[in-house]
């Protein structure tokens, strides 16, 4: 018993130590998470600066269909993804799907179109993404974005396998998270 209550609390004061750190930054109003070091092709225009950062945690969805250069073969090709985003203190504010878009809870929308793309450096993740807002909506945390970068990806790579013509159509889920940074033209 004390053995067990032992290892208990040095777990507990150890914690810390084994969650990875996640650079962060506040304000008064929200916390963001600082952006990591990034190649040239995804990094934001100069007059941009970074108004929220969030960590997605959802699936990259994926349909078995036909390639369009043989019919006869088949392939998992990306349809959506389906995303909650989550804030410093764990509270989700934002849902990410088709478009791609994302929806802030207090109404304020951004649809983003990729710019650049930068393979993870975790060979099992998806690639790192620049995208321009193409379209906004609402007065919210989301109105003012301008660029959104996806970085910092685990996981959501396609199926490798279990693609034919038995399966053309089925759909597959893969998990994956990612941190995405909101940049706005500075004011």
């Amino acid at each position: 018993m004390k053995l067990g209550m032992k290892c208990k609390q040095i777990c507990f004061l150890l914690l810390p130590l084994l969650i990875p750190e996640v650079g962060v930054a506040q304000t008064p109003q929200q916390t963001t998470i600082a952006p990591p070091q990034l190649p040239d092709n995804l990094k934001v225009p100069a007059n941009q600066v970074l108004l929220l950062g969030q960590r997605a945690t959802g699936v990259q969805i994926y349909q078995c269909k036909a390639k369009s250069s043989n019919a006869n073969q088949f392939e998992w090709t990306f349809v959506a993804p389906e995303a909650k985003l989550f804030d410093a203190q764990g509270k989700n504010n934002i849902q990410h799907y088709a478009g791609p878009t994302w929806e802030a809870k207090d109404g304020s929308k951004v649809v983003g179109q990729a710019k650049a793309s930068f393979d993870s450096p975790n060979p099992n993740a998806i690639p790192w993404l620049l995208l321009q807002a193409k379209s906004q909506q609402g007065n919210g945390i989301l109105s003012k974005v301008t660029y959104i970068q996806r970085v910092n990806t685990v996981g959501g790579k396609p199926p490798t396998q279990g693609c034919e013509n038995k399966s053309a159509g089925s759909q597959k889920r893969v998990n994956y998270t990612s941190d995405y940074l909101f940049y706005g033209a500075t004011p």
